[in-house]
Formats: C-alpha cells, sequence, structure tokens
C-alpha cells in the first residue's frame, strides 16, 4: 500500500512538473523590463527563449522572432537546449511511468519488472527536473549581468546588447514570471522523480532480496573436549576358528 501511494504520488507531482516546465518554455516573459524608477511607461519590452515583445499603452503588442540561430549567444542557445532535454527526458520518464504503476494491471508483468522500469522512469525524471532547473538559473544569471551592466552604464547613450538583451542603456531587465514557473517545475519534478526511486525499493519481492550472513571464525584459545560417550562392546565368542586357527567373521550353525 505505501509502495502504491508513494508511487502515485511521484506520478501526480512529476506530471505537474513537466507541465510547469513545458509552460515555462513557450513563454515569451523571461526577462521583462524593470519599470522602477523609470519614467517612460508608454513602452513595455520583455523577452523569452523564441521571441522578443514590445507592448505599449494602447494595448498593441508587437513580438519579433528570432529568425537565426548563429547569431544568438551561445549561453541562450545552451538554455534552450536543457529546456528541450528536460521535456524529452520528463515525457519518456512519464511514458515509462505509466507502465510501470503498481495499480495497473498489464497481462503477467511481474512486480520485479515495474519496480526496475520505476526506477528508471526515477531517474529520467530527477535528470529533467536537474536540466530544467540549470536552464532556468542560466538565464537568471544572465539577467543579473545584463541588469548590472545596464545600472553601471545608465548615465551613457547607445545601445547595450548582453547576452541577447538588446536594448538602450537605459531600460534594465529583471526576472519574468517564466523564470518562477520553471524553478517551481523543476522542483516539482525532481521531487516526483524522488518519489518514484523510493517506491521502487518497496516495490522489489523479498524473494530477490539477499540477506547478509555474518560468519565468526573460530578464535586461536579455542578448546576441544575429549569424546567421553560410551562405545559399543562387541562380542568376538560367535567368531569361528579355521582349520590353521584363525578366526573368521563367518557363523556356522550345525545341525
Amino acid at each position: 500500500m505505501a509502495a502504491t501511494l508513494c508511487q502515485g504520488l511521484g506520478f501526480v507531482l512529476s506530471l505537474i512538473g513537466i507541465a510547469g516546465i513545458i509552460a515555462a518554455t513557450g513563454m515569451d516573459q523571461w526577462a521583462t523590463q524593470d519599470l522602477f524608477d523609470n519614467v517612460v511607461t508608454a513602452v513595455y519590452s520583455y523577452s523569452g527563449l523564441w521571441r522578443s515583445c514590445v507592448r505599449q499603452s494602447s494595448g498593441f503588442t508587437e513580438c519579433r522572432p528570432y529568425f537565426t540561430i548563429l547569431g544568438l549567444p551561445a549561453l541562450l542557445q545552451a538554455v534552450r537546449a536543457l529546456m528541450i532535454v528536460g521535456i524529452v527526458l520528463g515525457a519518456i520518464g512519464l511514458l515509462i511511468a505509466i507502465f510501470s504503476l503498481k495499480c495497473l494491471k498489464m497481462g503477467n508483468m511481474e512486480d520485479n519488472l515495474k519496480a526496475t522500469m520505476t526506477l528508471s522512469a526515477g531517474i529520467m525524471l530527477l535528470l529533467a527536473g536537474v536540466c530544467g532547473i540549470a536552464g532556468v538559473s542560466a538565464f537568471a544569471n544572465l539577467i543579473v549581468q545584463s541588469f548590472q551592466f545596464t545600472t553601471y552604464a545608465s548615465g551613457f547613450s547607445g545601445t547595450a546588447n548582453v547576452g541577447g538583451l538588446t536594448g538602450t542603456l537605459t531600460p534594465r531587465y529583471t526576472f519574468g514570471p517564466a523564470l518562477f514557473v520553471g524553478w517551481i517545475g523543476g522542483a516539482i519534478l525532481f521531487i516526483g522523480g524522488i518519489l518514484m526511486c523510493l517506491a521502487c525499493r518497496a516495490m522489489t519481492p523479498e524473494d530477490h532480496r539477499y540477506d547478509g550472513m555474518a560468519y565468526k571464525a573460530a578464535s586461536q584459545n579455542t578448546m576441544y573436549r575429549p569424546d567421553t560417550r560410551s562405545r559399543p562392546v562387541y562380542n568376538d565368542s560367535y567368531k569361528a576358528q579355521s582349520m590353521d586357527g584363525r578366526q573368521t567373521n563367518q557363523r556356522f550353525d550345525y545341525v
């Protein structure tokens, strides 16, 4: 019962976590313009992994995708790769986890096979959560560097291009909602993978567990007692004598 509950809870958490990572990857608000001490609020800009957008005070929003791949910063491409790898690993882990659910009966599948599948799914979900958290954290570090650069150079004119965040030196970018969605989704996915790995231990049958045995060697001071048991006494009177006087084990009956 505990294994089924742990496995089911891990599966539900993993499903929520992978949904959060997918939603964060598709969101545009990874980096949003910082409106603190900003007098001009008629234009509000934000950017994501796939495109950058500008929203005017009238409500009109214009987005421009990143048409090039080679022209993008290497760190932004690495974040894209991490998020995609996390989604792929999470999807494969959830697919394996569906077939390894203990409450789901599929033919003559043994518990030992389901335990192995649960462990494999848990490891994949763990890696997916790590990839998601790493990708979001790398982009957050990129925003911190851009924020510090634009704050230092806010008194100068021109343009700045730090890690793909392009604009004038005055606007500053801060953390967007997509980062928090990705962090939460990756953490939930990581916890779900841990629960799946813990459920594998409880699903392993007892006959497949090998308990260790301790052997104690005899010490040098071991004393051996002599055998004092009584031995049976054999009567040799039944032995017959041969012609030359030697005893044989044959018994002769005379009629």
